[in-house]
């Protein structure tokens, strides 16, 4: 019988409704550690529950305790798999980074539940027995951070959450999941391509996020500069286009080394400097903007604040961590 790490972070998946006030809320203890007594059958467990929030509360210190804990407990060499379950507004991004950063290829499956413990439906417990038989699966080995949710096996790299309520909230928009869970067994429709790993031990850097929208000035942009921030992500318009009053305050940014990366507010396709219209991508990527394909916001945030603890070249930055 395999040994699997399971880690309980908190969540909707450890949280009861109080049905007289028709809230869900963080209960004293977490429903799933009781659970976990019922599903020794699937797999020698030791359970650690270093953190119990909601994942909106989540930062970027705990996913780093989390990487700490995972490396601690796997470093002699005897556990299989690893399960970690999750909130589901951040899962996400906990999952990238841990993806980014953690240089293993035993299984690490995170997910959570849409439905609280108690809730009519619950989808919690469900959802953890699949992510221990995902676990234990050889198939799972060497596959990347993996998060199931809802019968599917999705890549950290291009799973998001699309839905607020939904119990099938999570897909991978481009691609679709990696796999499926039936009953009977674990299936996988193809091998998901690796991201480098960053090495890092913690992060000091400051990384802003901004969404753009029709008639965008700069004012953010030089807010975040007066801010002092290490590096702006920006969610462009289309295949990698701003409008025109942006442009100065990249040009800002820039001039002070504070990179900017660029990614589309598109679910689907990619940057690429396409118009060279004032504004367009062409444009901007004669400014030094660095074009980064294939991630949402939120994910090529993360990913700049762990280059960053490596370099603040911008060159370096582009060639070396977004060049893929």
């Amino acid at each position: 019988m395999k040994h699997i790490l399971v880690i309980h972070t908190g969540g909707t998946i450890s949280m009861e409704t109080d049905a007289e006030n028709d809230t869900v809320n963080i209960g004293a203890t977490n429903p799933l550690t009781k659970a976990t007594e019922e599903l020794h059958k699937l797999a020698n467990l030791t359970v650690k529950e270093p953190l119990h929030k909601p994942s909106p509360h989540i930062t970027i210190n705990d996913m780093i305790k989390l990487k700490a804990l995972i490396e601690s407990e796997c470093a002699n060499g005897d556990i299989d798999g690893v399960v970690i379950t999750h909130g589901t507004d951040t899962m996400e991004e906990t999952a990238f980074f841990l993806d980014l950063t953690l240089d293993t290829d035993i299984p690490i499956i995170m997910t959570g539940a849409m439905r609280s413990s108690n809730e009519s439906g619950s989808d919690g417990l469900y959802n953890f027995m699949a992510a221990i038989r995902t676990a234990v699966q050889e198939d799972s080995k060497g596959k990347g951070l993996l998060v199931v949710f809802n019968d599917e096996i999705h890549t950290a790299r291009e799973v998001t959450k699309i839905h607020t309520t939904n119990a099938s909230a999570f897909h991978s928009v481009t691609t679709g999941p990696i796999g499926t869970i039936t009953n009977k067994a674990i299936h996988f429709h193809y091998a998901p391509l690796q991201q480098p790993k960053i090495k890092i031990i913690e992060i000091t850097k400051k990384v802003g996020l901004v969404k753009a929208y029709a008639g965008m000035d700069a004012s953010i942009l030089n807010a975040y500069s007066e801010l002092k921030y290490d590096g702006i992500v920006i969610e462009a318009l289309g295949q990698g286009n701003l409008p025109p009053s942006v442009a100065e305050g990249i040009k800002k940014l820039l001039s002070e080394n504070i990179p900017v990366v660029l990614v589309s507010r598109c679910f689907k396709g990619v940057v690429q400097d396409t118009y060279s219209y004032p504004g367009g991508g062409g444009e901007l990527k004669k400014l030094g903007v660095i074009f980064c394909k294939g991630l949402n916001g939120q994910k090529a945030r993360l990913k700049l604040l762990a280059a960053l603890m490596h370099t603040s070249n911008i060159e370096v930055l582009r060639d070396q961590y977004f060049s893929n």
